[in-house]
C-alpha cells in the first residue's frame, strides 16, 4: 500500500478504514526492510500509540488477524502484545504460543489473571523457562498441569517430574502424557506404573524394562488394602494439602516481589473456591495482619471486608460478587445479611486507599480482641 493510501486511511474516521489502516501498518512493519529500526525506543513508542488507539475500536475478527500477524514479530510493542494475550482465547492463542515479546513475568501474570484456557496455552508454549514451570506447579490447576506434562520442551527438572508423577495419583489425565515424557526416569516409571491402566503399564514396562512381577505384586497389595477398608490416604492427603498451602504462599510471595500480585487475583481465587488463597493474597496486598483478615472473614461485619478490599483497589461494583462468593465458601460469613451488605457499600466512600487501610486495621484490631 502506498504512503498516500495510508494517509487517506489515517484521515478517515470510518471503522472499516481504521481497521484497514491497522492491518496495513502491521504489514509495513513486518516487511523485510523494517529490520532493527523498528525496535528503537522512539519507533516503539509511536507504534504502541498507533496500535493501541486503533485496536480498542477494532472488531473481533480484525483483532484476530492482527494477533496472527504479530505473533512472531519481535518488534511488536510490549503493551499491545500483552493486551492481545489477555483477549478472547482465540485471539490470544497465537500470541501466547509464539510471541517472543512475552517474557517470564508476562507469562506468570497470565497464569494469575487470565482464564484457564489462557493458562493452558501458556503451559503448552515451547521452551518454557523453569520460573514459569514453577509457577504452574505451585498453582496446581489440573488442566494446566496436564498441558505442561504434554510439553516436552519445557524446562522440567527431576524434582518437577517427581511432583507431576505424584499429582497423577489424583489427576488421571496426567498419566498418558507423563508415560510418554522424554524426562520420565525408570524410578518414576515404577511409581506411575501403579496408577495407570493396562495399556500404559505395558508401554512403561517395555520402555524401561521394568520387573512387572514385583510391580504387579505391589499393585495387587494396594488394591487388596483398599478393598479391605485399610486406608493409607488420610495422612498423605493431609500432607499434600499442607504442601499446597506452602506452594500457594510461595507463589504469592513471588508474584508480590515481582510486582505482579494484583487485585484481580483475589477475584480469581474466590471463583476457584480457594478462600485461603484469597485471604493470604488480601493480607499481602494490603500489608494486613493475616489473623485480622481471617477474623474479618469469620465475623458478622462485611463492612470490614469492604474496607480491606477498598484499600487494595477493588472497585465498589465488584464487591457484591466478592461478598457473595466469600459467604458461599465460608458458611455464610461474614454475616449481617442484606443489611450488612448495604453497610459494606459505605466503605467505598471517596477516601484514599491509605485511609481505608488504616480504618480496616483499627476496626480489625478491635474485632480480634472481642
Amino acid at each position: 500500500m502506498s504512503s498516500e493510501s495510508l494517509l487517506d486511511l489515517a484521515k478517515s474516521r470510518q471503522p472499516a478504514d481504521r481497521e484497514r489502516l491497522l492491518l496495513a501498518i502491521a504489514d509495513l512493519c513486518d516487511s523485510p526492510y523494517a529490520g532493527e529500526a523498528m525496535k528503537g525506543p522512539a519507533i516503539q513508542a509511536l507504534l504502541s500509540s498507533i496500535f493501541m488507539s486503533l485496536v480498542v475500536e477494532a472488531e473481533r475478527d480484525i483483532r484476530h488477524r492482527l494477533s496472527e500477524k504479530l505473533a512472531a514479530a519481535d518488534w511488536a510493542p510490549n503493551a499491545l502484545v500483552n493486551v492481545l494475550a489477555l483477549d478472547d482465547i482465540e485471539i490470544a492463542r497465537p500470541i501466547i504460543s509464539q510471541s517472543p515479546v512475552l517474557k517470564e513475568l508476562d507469562l506468570i501474570r497470565l497464569l494469575v489473571e487470565a482464564t484457564i484456557e489462557h493458562q493452558i496455552e501458556v503451559a503448552r508454549r515451547p521452551r518454557l523457562t523453569h520460573a514459569v514451570v514453577s509457577a504452574i506447579l505451585e498453582q496446581g490447576e489440573p488442566a494446566v498441569l496436564t498441558a505442561l506434562a504434554g510439553n516436552p520442551t519445557a524446562e522440567l527438572t527431576l524434582s518437577d517430574m517427581d511432583e507431576l508423577v505424584e499429582a497423577s495419583r489424583q489427576i488421571a489425565a496426567l498419566r498418558t502424557p507423563l508415560s510418554q515424557h522424554p524426562k520420565l526416569t525408570g524410578q518414576l516409571a515404577k511409581r506411575l506404573y501403579l496408577w495407570v491402566g493396562l495399556a500404559l503399564r505395558q508401554g512403561l514396562a517395555d520402555r524401561f524394562r521394568l520387573d512387572v512381577t514385583v510391580l504387579d505384586e505391589a499393585l495387587a497389595a494396594s488394591m487388596n488394602e483398599a478393598q479391605n477398608g485399610v486406608s493409607t490416604e488420610a495422612q498423605p492427603r493431609t500432607a499434600r494439602e499442607g504442601e499446597r498451602e506452602v506452594m500457594e504462599q510461595r507463589l504469592i510471595d513471588k508474584l508480590h516481589s515481582a510486582g505482579q500480585l494484583r487485585p484481580g487475583y483475589l477475584i480469581r481465587a474466590l471463583r476457584e473456591g480457594r478462600l485461603g488463597l484469597f485471604a493470604t493474597s488480601l493480607a499481602m496486598l494490603g500489608r494486613f495482619d493475616s489473623n485480622h483478615v481471617q477474623a474479618t472473614l469469620d465475623s458478622d461485619r462485611p463492612e470490614l471486608l469492604a474496607l480491606a478490599c477498598a484499600a487494595v483497589g477493588i472497585d465498589r461494583s465488584v464487591f457484591p460478587d466478592i461478598l457473595e462468593m466469600t459467604r458461599k465458601l465460608n458458611e455464610g460469613r461474614p454475616g449481617g445479611g442484606a443489611e450488612g451488605a448495604r453497610k459494606a457499600s459505605v466503605a467505598f466512600a471517596p477516601v484514599t486507599a491509605e485511609v481505608a487501610g488504616a480504618a480496616f486495621r483499627q476496626a480489625a484490631r478491635a474485632l480480634s480482641h472481642i
